[in-house]
């Protein structure tokens, strides 16, 4: 029984990402790789651990919290995969979660509730952030940096502007998490489409926040003739998302389990880069020159040093063009970011 689920839940992974099967899977062959996930005892950290446990290209697993990660840390280390699991608790303990990670994931901070914005999670969370990328610089100033504290579009220039004063900072190996985007993207089109979800692709671009959340429908595939109503419904919902979740949980948690299952994508897909694996290619938010804007999410190459292309947008629809001119003022939030630090 518990053999099956495990395999169940690969197999769901392996359709969306590619994770490599267990039955594939050769130590001798995969590169050893330690991840730390910084946040690990809370509402998206605790299925992330989870997740991230399974996953065969991991071979040690470091989860940090400011309390309760030994119990995480145990619970997820009595399962039968590949990875070494060590839990670390309070700031004395952040130093040797993080030395020697390949990939440290950031969903630490406070989850929003109803009637907030990710503004409004941004004075608590940019001090976590913070801290915790100070101590990225200093004990793996090396590691992919995979950012999914919120407001997304403020807490990755946040991270660049430590890692500058730390003079640590690498364009390519910075990353805002804005998969969850594109996982809700792919439902939502494969519903109206009637189309298989899994062999559904939708790049999504600009922010991860309301309206600078834009899913690029016009390119999805398989292609559907879709109304422009259905369209522009689709892709509200798909900006509206996290908020659909904050009201149904009525005041009980936002966006967790299907922000983990995101963010364990993209840790893969990062993984997959690093250990060489040819055409990874994710949508992330990242520092870029495809926009006037200095960081923008599109879809992106992943290699050995994290970054290895940013590419472009592609033809755009009308209400798309139109959306993305849109999009761009509400990115104001990257200079909140850059103050923070600036004037702190």
């Amino acid at each position: 029984m518990r053999t099956s689920i495990v395999r169940s839940v690969q197999s769901a992974i392996a359709r969306s990402s590619g994770f490599v099967s267990r039955r594939s899977y050769s130590s001798e062959s995969v590169p050893e790789r330690k991840v730390a996930v910084l946040g690990a005892a809370g509402g998206i950290g605790q299925p992330l651990a989870l997740l991230m446990k399974l996953n065969p290209l991991v071979s040690r697993l470091a989860l940090y919290d400011i309390a309760g990660t030994p119990g995480v840390a145990a619970d997820v280390s009595h399962i039968n995969t590949r990875s070494e699991v060590s839990g670390y608790a309070g700031e004395e303990e952040l130093a040797k979660a993080l030395e020697g990670s390949d990939i440290v994931i950031i969903p630490a901070g406070v989850p929003r509730k109803p009637g907030m914005t990710r503004d409004d999670l941004f004075n608590i969370n940019a001090g976590i952030v913070k801290s915790l990328c100070t101590a990225i610089a200093k004990y793996c100033p090396h590691a992919l940096v995979n950012m999914i504290s919120n407001p997304v579009n403020s807490t990755v220039p946040i991270a660049a502007e430590v890692f500058k004063k730390a003079g640590t900072y690498d364009e390519k190996r910075l990353f805002g998490v804005t998969t969850l985007d594109v996982v809700r993207a792919k439902t939502f089109y494969a519903g109206k489409a009637n189309v298989n979800v899994s062999e559904v692709n939708v790049p999504v671009i600009g922010g991860h926040a309301g309206i600078t959340i834009l899913p690029l429908f016009s390119q999805a595939t398989p292609k559907a003739n879709l109304s422009d109503e259905y369209i522009k419904a689709l892709t509200k919902r798909t900006q509206e998302g996290g908020t659909e979740v904050v009201e149904a949980k009525a005041g009980k948690g936002s966006a967790t389990l299907s922000m983990a299952y995101a963010g364990a994508i993209f840790a893969d897909a990062c993984l997959k880069g690093l250990n060489g694996v040819p055409d990874v290619v994710e949508c992330s938010y990242v520092q870029s020159n495809i926009t006037e804007l200095p960081f923008f999410a599109s879809q992106v190459r992943l290699g050995k040093d994290g970054v290895d292309e940013v590419l472009g947008l592609g033809s755009l629809s009308d209400y798309e063009k139109e959306n993305l001119e849109s999009l761009k003022p509400e990115l104001s939030s990257i200079e909140k970011g850059f103050k923070y630090v600036n004037q702190s």
